[in-house]
């Protein structure tokens, strides 16, 4: 045991050292002209406001939280273990997501400034910083949950009990995480859809134009949205698959610890061979951008299913359990994790027949534009749906309820590359637009917009693999749930409400269940409501000020006078920062409600807020970056008219409703699922003495 664990921490070191090498050797690089470094310095400073804003808000939740745990019984798998575990999962998620956007509102000017010398060092600076996140991510997340299976296993070994103290530091990434995508998700929406709609529709301006004063806060929103909120939100799936499927590990095969360790094992796997795979990134042709990253991220699934084929073979297993069966298991994780990301990019890309179909219907005006992007969406969610059915269905018939949380594992446990191919499109993107403002050569501005281009589509394969990946960990921790539950109901002597496996009974004729699975299956639409209505509000703030600001301020129009960009980042931190409360309140409001009533009810809840809430994030989130890049198609194409023609005005409209659903709305209901799940297991013991 103990070697299996400092084998997972030397793994987990080794990928905190890869990216502390990765972010020395960006900061090595020229950062360009004084006037580049003047703009890189604004959006520096704007991000590091609103994350010091947003973490004082959280460090007040934390505090409350980590204080209902502290004082909470022992016995019920609460109490000071579990809470010191949240207060880590808490701070290790924020600092992944803090380091992550610091590197990357530093590396954009680097990647400007390489630009000018070659397509080649751009790629190279812009995805070092995505490495820097990932790294951080997988690093910081493996290192968390071995030190405190290590530490809370002495003398005991490993079991249920310690397990459900460590829940805590899942349960601590979860609560960050969804602050950290709902806060960033509305600071870079209304930040985008404010400059756009007085910028390039009311005043005609290009986009990144630096007489916009909105453009510096929508550069900061790229990077606490899609950077730290990403960051954040898929540091919190890869540690509650990992969690799960130990938990499962330990209650199902007890006194095996190699099931209870396979899932560390993976995850330790996969870290290496996401450092061995980020070295298949390069390329110097425009039009192999995207093959190179896809490259890495094949390099390292292949790397990861063939030295797990070893690996596992070599485990002491319990005699009910095959080597291969457990080996395919992660596989099928790690192949529909594949599949989701190249069927996104079809719906989303400028290469395919969805988005070039919106383009087209925005010839007769915004509301066709619009009905042709929410159809793209809706007809996006089918195949992911099918893939993921599919790998739970291999899955379970490899190792049953163990297997599909093996499989979520799977599907995460390249994350340190996938996560870096992801975070690496921000960087790209303020590249670009710090080569408009700088107003540097149009040669520099033709390589950004190559690799911003590419970034749009791994931003918009990065969601769908988020989402597929939120899909198997929320029903890995599900599993969880009704195993621990039937544990402890058996304890109380409560056999009426087990299922035949032991498990909680969750019978759909029954009241509370079907009551239980209507409420779950509202709440993501609620909750999108709410976040959707925050983007709107903040954005119509920014709007007047924008507004008020080209009225005002003599000279913006001619260059001859500054915009006030600061006034702007600070609209959009307030609006965010206050939106933000009320939609994470609810996500564990909701379990912890329904959960006192009735815990048949609240695994109707879970699971109805599961199906419904994957489907809501999958439409969402693929109808915008469809709406986005048919924008881009028309922009770069010239086709219909091309840029300032009316069906390039459409598409900027779409674009505008789209924002929203890909960056704010659908990411966050990844994490809202979880959230609820991790809620529900945490507090079970309460729901059930």
């Amino acid at each position: 045991m103990d070697r299996t664990l400092a084998a997972a921490a030397v793994t987990a070191v080794a990928a905190l050292v890869f990216a502390l090498v990765k972010y020395a050797g960006v900061m090595k690089r020229d950062t360009g002209t004084d006037r580049m470094r003047e703009i890189s310095q604004q959006v520096q400073e704007g991000a590091a406001a609103f994350l010091k804003a947003e973490y004082r808000w959280l460090v007040v939740f934390v505090i409350v939280v980590f204080g209902a745990i502290f004082f909470s019984s022992s016995e019920m798998g609460l109490g000071p273990k579990t809470a010191i575990a949240f207060l880590s999962g808490a701070f290790a998620s924020a600092l992944a997501g803090y380091f992550g956007m610091h590197t990357a509102t530093r590396s954009a000017v680097r990647a400007t400034q390489a630009a000018r010398s070659s397509l080649s060092e751009a790629l190279g600076v812009s995805f070092s910083s995505g490495v820097v996140m990932g790294m951080s991510v997988v690093g910081l997340a493996v290192l968390g949950l071995t030190l405190f299976t290590f530490l809370y296993s002495r003398g005991s070994g490993i079991n249920s009990s310690v397990l459900e103290h460590v829940l805590g530091f899942s349960f601590g990434a979860s609560s960050i995480a969804l602050f950290a995508r709902v806060g960033g998700g509305i600071f870079t929406k209304a930040a985008d859809v404010g400059a756009d709609l007085v910028g390039k529709i009311e005043a005609g301006i290009p986009e990144d134009d630096p007489r916009n004063p909105g453009t510096i806060a929508d550069n900061v929103g790229d990077n606490v949205g899609d950077v730290a909120g990403m960051g954040a939100d898929l540091f919190e799936s890869y540690v509650g698959s990992i969690v799960a499927a130990m938990t499962l590990g330990a209650f199902l095969f007890k006194g095996n610890i190699a099931m209870v360790l396979l899932p560390l094992i993976t995850a330790g796997v996969g870290i290496v061979a996401s450092i061995l795979g980020t070295f298949f990134v390069r390329t110097n042709n425009e039009k192999g951008l995207h093959a190179a990253l896809f490259r890495g991220l094949v390099s390292s699934t292949v790397l990861v299913i063939i030295a797990l084929w070893f690996v596992v073979g070599r485990l002491d297993l319990p005699e009910s359990m095959v080597a291969w069966k457990l080996w395919g298991a992660i596989v099928a994780g790690l192949l529909v994790g594949v599949f989701i990301g190249k069927i996104t990019e079809y719906y989303t890309s400028t290469e395919t027949p969805p988005a070039r179909k919106i383009a087209f219907q925005s010839q007769t005006g915004a509301a066709t534009n619009i009905i042709a992007g929410l159809s793209v969406g809706m007809e996006s969610v089918a195949l992911p749906v099918i893939f993921i059915s599919v790998g739970i269905y291999l899955s379970y018939f490899f190792a049953g309820v163990y297997g599909v949380a093996l499989a979520a594992v799977g599907m995460l446990s390249t994350l340190g590359i996938s996560l870096g191919i992801d975070a690496y499109g921000p960087v790209a993107d303020n590249a670009g637009g710090l080569a408009e403002m700088a107003e540097l050569p149009e040669e520099v501005r033709t390589r950004t917009d190559a690799l911003d281009a590419v970034g749009n589509t791994t931003a918009a394969i990065g969601k769908g693999f988020a989402i597929g990946s939120a899909a198997l960990t929320a029903l890995a921790l599900f599993n969880a749930f009704c195993t621990r539950a039937g544990d402890l109901l058996t304890r109380t002597g409560r056999s009426d409400l087990l299922a035949g496996d032991g498990s909680l009974s969750l019978n759909i004729n029954t009241t509370e269940v079907i009551i239980g699975l209507l409420i779950g299956g509202f709440l993501p639409f609620l909750f999108s409501a709410m976040t959707m209505r925050a983007v709107g509000e903040a954005a119509n703030k920014l709007v007047e000020e924008i507004r008020r600001q080209f009225r005002e301020i003599p000279g913006i129009m001619e260059g001859t006078g500054k915009p006030d960009a600061a006034r702007c980042v600070e609209i959009s931190t307030k609006g965010a920062l206050r939106q933000m409360i009320l939609p994470g309140l609810m996500a564990i409001a909701a379990p912890l409600l329904v959960g006192f009533w009735s815990v048949q009810a609240l695994g109707g809840l879970l699971a109805g807020a599961l199906v419904s809430g994957v489907m809501m994030a999958i439409f969402m989130a693929n109808a915008g970056g469809a709406w986005d890049n048919a924008k881009k198609y028309i922009e770069s194409e010239g086709v219909y008219g091309g840029k300032g023609s009316d069906a390039h005005k459409a598409a900027v409209v779409g674009d505008t409703v789209g924002d929203p659903f890909k960056d704010t709305s659908g990411p966050s209901l990844n994490i809202l699922i979880k959230l609820m799940t991790v809620v529900g297991l945490v507090f079970l013991p309460w729901f059930i003495h």
